[in-house]
């Protein structure tokens, strides 16, 4: 038990620096969302990094998936349609949003914006009554 709370400061350590870094270095957020736009919709000079910065994460995954299998051994306990319609409701309050949890959670709410800690509130808020909702309708245990 004591290793999950050491496992979860460790990542989040590593996710805080990596997101300074892309802020000092290159001076943009690291909003997945808005790495991926930029990617749909690419601008002449802009792509290149995006792409790698978005391989860099298939690569990691992957990586894991080699050296340590067992951490990818978990069961949903909920119908497959909930899954991909949870996805497409993501990606919809992305747009909707903005920006994802990711850009605005992390990289908003460590620069102090007011619009990234309103929209993180709001995805809190309507993730917990998401939750309660499929909760009501049997959907979720």
């Amino acid at each position: 038990m004591q290793q999950e709370w050491i496992n979860a400061l460790i990542g989040g350590s590593i996710i805080g620096m990596a997101v300074s870094l892309m802020l000092y270095w290159n001076g943009r957020v690291t909003g997945i969302s808005g790495i991926i736009n930029g990617i749909l919709s690419p601008l002449k000079g802009d792509t290149l990094w995006r792409v790698m910065f978005v391989g860099g994460l298939f690569l990691g995954g992957l990586v894991m998936k080699l050296t340590h299998p067992e951490v990818f051994s978990g069961q949903l306990a909920t119908a497959d349609w909930t899954v991909v319609a949870a996805g497409l409701l993501v990606g919809f309050g992305t747009v909707m949003g903005s920006g994802c949890t990711s850009g605005h959670g992390v990289c908003g709410i460590s620069r102090l914006s007011p619009r990234s800690l309103v929209a993180t509130l709001a995805f809190i808020a309507a993730g917990m009554g998401a939750v309660a909702l499929f909760r009501a309708l049997g959907v979720l245990s």
